[in-house]
């Protein structure tokens, strides 16, 4: 069969779509508006439908209003907020799902002047294309990364704004079981969200699947004719491989059940989106898996009677957004039983209040804030749910810090028994006591209130646990699942190097002698000891930076005391705040002034203002600031993926050690790791802490305790990693990297490939790790200098086998220009703006260039095969990646030719192809037997004959199961309804050897779809 990712993957999730109950809908004879993709007809009727008040010309305004509100600069938010409108004209009936119209297409253009992409498969609702599906055979070259490249610059470009604005869900998939070992999205099927610059890529981990499977229905063989007759893949129907592929069961068919059986597509286009302004700009996000099971759990235990729980979600999986999707989801809940619900987030630190308060605002909702006693008994005492005069959704976010310990501060008299309250209780494992005031009086006070706990830690003190304050676990995420999510990253100790732990117990003995026996504070915030300390810290983040190859990254030093973070702030503003940038035309001199640490900020309760601290954080997380020097602010709840440098200067204790350190498990760029550098232990009591932590989180989760293990990368594993690389490499030579590259090039498995190239991979990981943990007696046990060849050795060779499969499974000849063309990157020994400003113009020419080649489906003509060589001999000669300003010009002009000339070539390909209903096979025989010469001024007569083989070859083929397993069977079959269709019905003659001409055409063009070989 035509083994690509058509036969693979596409039309195996079509017909797996129409088993979820969406009608696959032919283009040929639909209508849809080019400028937002809305299929009109559909839209006016299923609106009309489920708006039966509406009479049209109200439809009418209701589809101008849609499309003007994807006009706008905001990822598509004022239409989300009309998709989702509780009040007025619906665009989804949310209340009975099944009152819409479900469809599924392919191939549909999304297409603005002479830009245009086209996804492998669209989902409509109401006519209106909101879910897109782009998939990718097995094993291709850059696995997902290619896709999420490409979907990152179709989105940047500004003609395509109202595609992704209306765009709410994207699903991406190379049919591969995810690669939990692999820092990037590189196999499986992963979804996102819309978006202008980066979209998220997520995994899929199905929790339910009894659930959504049992909305799965039997393949109708009609609608699979149908389908394959469209798509004209009539050939594929009866392979074994295809029906491997269409099992429910593959890795795309799963995910595409977990996001769009009709319930689960409900719940996420309602509850599981939201726009995030941040200062980045707005940004829409989706919920992730686990607080998609998370927030169903929660309304199955309400429905079970109880009313309080505890959801266990490692830090960084976004507890604080979870009880924001929930006000919504809960309220529609609460709602339908005609009850009227009022949601708190309770803190117990004024800093976290200020968080929290700031992450549901960014999020849109109304956000209370109650810092009082007074103002928590005035607010239980109302009678209304919201505050705010809009009527919008909101959550009182309280801090109990100050009114813990009153024991009136709630009453039972102060209840208005008829409001719904629910209580997301945030950090429970920290403070929460059963006998202190505010939780006893609250169980007292309002036994029906519902209280979630929400903890990243299961530790709730030494003398109480969880489980009896807010009961048993809702929903748990782990770590060791969120580390495989790429939601966290494991973490790595490094221990400081020896000359530096003695210059700083020197200093340290030193100012002991000075201070005497005095504060402990003021030895450890004294200069003498800060000062070499600062040093260190920051030479080692200057290293780590160049180490890393990145010079975004930002750190962070928790000191022993304010009078510490205070005495650190002033000598770096004096030490190093003062130097001065420096221009420099050496390579390594730039490096170096890119890596410098040259600004930070001090963040304490106590210094400066509210509003000061807040702007400090938010430049700190827009790359602005270096360093952070904190003493117990940040903390917890502090999240700034790019802070992947910890110093600890201080013993933290219990729980508050894994929040601290969890401060730089956020997921970044290709990071695998976040690391914590241990000044701590010069006293040795940081393992201990350590140790003890362990020790009592064993002995509360037992057997649970694994999920916990994977948090540290230690020496060990990094020893055991090395064991394991050596193993893989043994068979080769590893001194020699010319005999190295000849054996790896012998191996044509690309599997094996594959494992060397991971295991290479990670050696290069394990040296950057070495080298900043300062072990270097581990750099013996490999050869680490010469990994970085055999690395490129052998992902060329990956490389070639990927683009030899594509070659021999129809993938284009052109391939190999386009991979190159794909990957080039611009150099110039002279970089000004007029460079810059051209080297996008060429840039974004060679892409469309490249991609209007790739688009054609006809690589034999020899027009096609001129203009290929032209570009090549463009891109090889005149070296498209270094030129200058006159030779880029020349370049632009150069390309604008060769892409006007395929756009004419292509717009005459595709007019051929529309003949014969979008089949390329035929498309192609048409201009094979219009080159011979043999049918001039007959072109019309030859489509006519051509289209009666089609109709009769197609029907033939998907009747009879056996018929393309018999070659010459089939072509003797096929013999008499050429000659029939050319000679009888459309009156043209036929030689022997024409009429033997057509049929090995006919033929040919079948076996290969059948075979998965092709010669074009």
């Amino acid at each position: 069969m035509k083994f690509n990712e058509d036969s693979r993957v596409k039309i195996p999730s079509i017909l797996h779509l129409t088993r979820l109950n969406y009608d696959y809908l032919s283009l040929r004879d639909a209508s849809w508006d080019e400028n937002t993709n809305i299929f009109t007809d559909i839209f006016k009727s299923s609106i009309g439908h489920i708006n039966p008040d509406l009479d049209s010309s109200d439809v009418s305004r209701l589809l101008e209003d849609a499309t003007l509100a994807l006009d706008n600069e905001d990822i598509g938010k004022a239409f989300y907020e009309m998709l989702t409108s509780r009040s007025g004209a619906k665009l989804i009936d949310f209340e009975n799902f099944d009152n819409n119209t479900f469809n599924v297409v392919t191939e549909l253009t999304y297409k603005n002047g002479d830009e245009e992409f086209r996804p492998d498969v669209i989902l409509l609702i109401n006519g209106m294309p909101l879910v897109f599906i782009e998939v990718k055979k097995p094993n291709n070259k850059e696995g997902i990364l290619a896709e999420q490249k490409r979907i990152k610059v179709r989105f940047k470009n500004d003609k395509f704004r109202r595609f992704v604005n209306i765009t709410q869900l994207m699903v991406f998939s190379n049919n591969m079981e995810y690669d939990d070992e692999s820092p990037l999205p590189i196999e499986g099927a992963f979804y996102a969200s819309s978006s202008y610059s980066n979209p998220i890529f997520n995994y899929f981990r199905e929790e339910r699947r009894d659930e959504v499977s049992a909305s799965i229905k039997e393949l109708d063989d009609a609608v699979e004719n149908f389908v394959l007759k469209d798509n004209n893949l009539t050939g594929i129907k009866h392979s074994p491989e295809f029906t491997t592929n269409k099992h429910i069961n593959t890795p795309t068919n799963r995910i595409l059940t977990s996001l769009f059986s009709r319930n689960r597509l409900a719940f996420i286009l309602r509850y599981s989106l939201a726009y995030v302004n941040d200062t980045l700009g707005i940004q829409k996000h989706v919920m992730r898996y686990p607080q998609l099971f998370a927030s169903q759990a929660i309304k199955k235990k309400l429905e079970e009677g109880i009313r309080k729980g505890i959801i266990w979600h490692t830090q960084g999986s976004g507890k604080t957004a979870l009880a924001y999707y929930n006000v919504s989801y809960l309220t529609d809940y609460f709602h339908s039983k005609k009850i009227v619900p009022k949601f708190y987030f309770i803190v117990d630190r004024i800093d976290l209040l200020t968080q929290a308060h700031r992450e549901f605002r960014s999020r849109g909702l109304k956000v209370h804030t109650i810092n009082s006693r007074e103002g928590f008994a005035k607010d239980i005492k109302t009678n209304t749910a919201i505050h705010n005069l809009s009527g919008k959704p909101e959550i009182t976010v309280v801090n109990i810090q100050r009114f813990a310990d009153d024991p009136d501060v709630v009453k039972t008299k102060d209840y208005d028994v008829g409001i719904q309250r629910v209580y997301f209780l945030d950090e429970v494992h920290r403070s929460y006591n059963p006998k202190g005031s505010f939780l006893a009086n609250l169980n007292q006070s309002d036994p029906d209130a519902i209280k979630i706990g929400l903890t990243g830690t299961p530790l709730l003190g030494d003398d109480y646990n969880s489980k009896s304050l807010f009961g048993d676990y809702i929903h748990k995420y782990y770590y060791d699942s969120s580390i495989a999510d790429g939601y966290t990253l494991r973490l790595i100790r490094e221990d400081i190097q020896s000359n530096y732990k003695m210059a700083l117990r020197k200093a340290l003995d030193e100012v002991e002698v000075i201070q005497g026996d005095g504060d402990k504070k003021l030895v450890y915030a004294h200069h003498k000891f800060v000062e070499p300390m600062l040093d260190y810290v920051v030479t080692d983040f200057e290293f780590s930076r160049t180490a890393m190859a990145d010079s975004s990254i930002g750190a962070m030093v928790i000191c022993d005391s304010n009078e510490q973070a205070e005495k650190m702030y002033e000598i770096f503003q004096a030490k190093y705040g003062s130097i001065t940038p420096f221009e420099t035309d050496s390579y390594d001199e730039s490096l170096k002034e890119q890596n410098r640490v040259k600004t930070a900020a001090l963040i304490l309760h106590d210094a400066g203002t509210k509003t000061d601290r807040k702007d400090l954080v938010d430049e700190f997380k827009a790359g602005k600031i270096d360093l952070l020097i904190v003493n117990a602010m940040l903390l917890t709840g502090f999240d700034a993926p790019r802070l992947k440098k910890l110093y600890v200067g201080r013993v933290i204790k219990k729980h508050n050690l894994l929040q601290a350190l969890t401060r730089v498990n956020r997921s970044y760029k290709e990071f695998r790791y976040g690391y914590v550098v241990d000044f701590a232990d010069i006293r040795s009591e940081f393992k201990a802490a350590n140790e003890a932590y362990f020790k009592e989180l064993q002995e509360e989760l037992g057997d649970e305790m694994q999920h916990y293990s994977n948090l540290f990368k230690s020496q060990e594993e990094i020893e055991q990693d090395i064991e394991s690389i050596k193993d893989i490499l043994f068979k080769f030579n590893t001194e020699n990297a010319e005999l190295f590259s000849q054996q790896i090039t012998q191996i044509q498995d690309k599997q094996q490939v594959l494992e060397i190239k991971k295991a290479l991979n990670n050696a290069k990981v394990l040296y950057n790790l070495i080298r900043l943990s300062g072990n270097f007696d581990l750099l013996d046990k490999l050869d680490f200098q010469k990994i970085n060849v055999l690395y490129r050795e052998v992902s060329n060779h990956l490389d070639n086998l990927n683009l030899k499969d594509n070659l021999a499974n129809s993938t284009l000849s052109s391939n190999l220009l386009n991979a190159a063309l794909e990957d080039v990157v611009f150099q110039f020994t002279k970089i000004g703006e007029e460079e810059l400003i051209l080297a996008d113009k060429l840039k974004n020419t060679l892409r469309k260039t490249r991609e209007g080649l790739a688009g054609n489906f006809d690589p034999k003509d020899p027009e096609f095969i001129s203009l290929k060589e032209e570009l090549e001999r463009l891109f090889h000669k005149k070296k498209l990646s270094e030129v200058s300003q006159e030779a880029m010009h020349q370049n632009i002009d150069s390309l604008n030719d060769i892409y006007d000339r395929v756009q004419n070539l292509n717009r005459r390909n595709e007019m051929i192809r529309m003949k014969y209903n979008n089949d390329k096979k035929y498309a192609r025989i048409h201009k094979r037997l219009m080159e011979n010469g043999d049918f001039k001024g007959q072109e019309r007569r030859v489509f006519e004959a051509l289209m009666g083989v089609k109709q009769l070859a197609d029907e033939r083929v998907l009747l009879n199961a056996q018929v393309l397993n018999n070659e010459s069977y089939f072509q003797t079959m096929l013999t008499r309804v050429v000659i029939d269709q050319f000679k009888t019905k459309q009156h043209i003659t036929l030689t022997p050897d024409s009429s033997k001409f057509i049929n090995g055409l006919v033929v040919r063009e079948y076996m290969n779809e059948f075979n998965g070989v092709s010669e074009w």
